[in-house]
């Protein structure tokens, strides 16, 4: 249970206590729950738009604040940081790299954040608005944070770790066998939703997973903890938009 509750811990504000210090390899395997705790997250979203009788400007709007708040704006800080350092960057490594490891936020990164909850909301806002029409559409709040914290295995199992010592280098030592098993169970669960549904999402995840990491390969030639936590925000907005244009 260790590497289950190293992830539930590192990406939750949920109250763990770890009864020993993780070894490197508990940490790497940490990286398989990572779609568990996305779907955990996404349950209590999930809950939240289904029993909660409320205007649903009210309920959409608390719908994001504890969405981030189970998450600790973790990744909201890492795609801030993703932003400051993709414009600041200038196109060079090292500087791109600097400009991660700042703890202050730029105007970009500000920027990003707004626009990010903005959508978010707005998405949840059409999606309570439509579940009028099939409540079912409702399951989706379960699935799309599973799948935003599926992103970190794709970029993990195809990536290179830029910083050799930074808090993400032991996770691609985790076994990728077990990474690619992982990412199939997880796609294959899609399939709950229905297939059309499934092939869209599929489709969207891969799509959007494979230019980021295009992207941050261009940039910085790999991957840092900064853009993983950007990557999760991204894939979440992007695929939840994508089902609202497929349901609307």
């Amino acid at each position: 249970m260790m590497p289950f509750l190293i992830a539930l811990q590192f990406l939750t504000t949920i109250p763990v206590r770890l009864p020993y210090m993780p070894s490197r390899e508990q940490n790497a395997l940490s990286l398989l729950f990572y779609p568990l705790i996305g779907l955990m997250i996404g349950g209590i979203l999930w809950l939240m738009a289904s029993f909660l009788t409320l205007p649903i400007m009210l309920l959409s709007i608390l719908i994001v604040v504890a969405w981030i708040w189970l998450t600790g704006g973790l990744h909201l800080d890492g795609l801030a940081d993703t932003a400051d350092a993709w414009v600041g960057g200038y196109g060079d490594v090292e500087r791109t790299l600097k400009i991660m490891k700042d703890p202050t936020c730029g105007a970009m990164g500000v920027i990003a954040i707004v626009l990010n909850i903005a959508l978010k909301w707005a998405c949840v806002y059409s999606l309570l608005e439509l579940s009028h029409l099939n409540k079912s559409f409702l399951w989706i709040l379960m699935f799309i944070p599973m799948l935003g914290r599926l992103s970190p295995l794709v970029l993990f199992l195809t990536t290179s770790y830029v910083r050799k010592n930074g808090l993400g280098s032991a996770l691609q030592d985790v076994s990728k066998i077990a990474v690619i098993s992982v990412i199939l169970l997880t796609t294959f669960s899609l399939l709950f939703l229905g297939w059309q549904t499934a092939l869209l999402l599929y489709l969207g995840f891969f799509a959007s997973v494979f230019y980021l990491r295009w992207r941050f390969m261009q940039r910085i030639g790999g991957i840092t903890g900064d853009t993983v936590g950007a990557s999760i925000e991204i894939v979440e907005v992007l695929l939840l938009s994508l089902f609202i244009f497929k349901i609307y």
